[in-house]
């Protein structure tokens, strides 16, 4: 064995590392960068390639391509119906959430007072909680998205 690392040009490639190649070829070819005997000689070579250096020179001469090209697997996939209704339904939660932490936190706050009095106070948190209540409805429900044009003085 060698007495020192290896060099990264002379470590042995792997099939991942192949692939990584040959979709940068096939980039390349779709960019009109390599002709097609071009691309199928150096992907024979790619797909017979031993070490990483070997790999190396087969896209010397070729632009980085974008990240997702390289590792598709990584890019984040374009929105399905499932999510577009999960988002949706997290904007139209969205102005409840404060109105139900604070109602936890008065609640809880009742409660306490509650079993240190020990007997049951009239429920106060239902006024906060109520009129905290009617301003979440009128802003969740009452205000709508500018049409185009709406809302910009001067713009008919």
């Amino acid at each position: 064995m060698g007495d020192g690392p290896l060099p990264p040009e002379r470590m042995r490639a792997s099939d991942a590392d192949r692939d990584v190649v040959a979709r940068r070829l096939g980039h390349a070819l779709q960019e009109g960068r390599l002709t097609l005997e071009e691309y199928r000689e150096r992907l024979d070579l790619a797909l017979g390639s031993v070490t990483v250096g070997d790999l190396a020179g087969l896209t010397r001469d070729l632009p980085d391509p974008p990240e997702e090209v390289l590792h598709p697997e990584r890019a984040e996939p374009p929105p399905g119906p499932a999510r577009l209704r999960a988002e949706a339904w997290r904007r139209r939660l969205e102005p409840w959430r404060g109105l139900a932490a604070i109602s936890v936190v008065l609640i809880a706050i009742w409660g306490v007072t509650s079993v240190i009095a020990q007997e049951l106070i009239v429920f106060w948190p239902l006024v906060p909680i109520g009129f905290m209540a009617v301003f979440t409805c009128m802003g969740a429900f009452g205000r709508r998205p500018p049409r185009s044009g709406e809302g910009c003085p001067g713009r008919r």
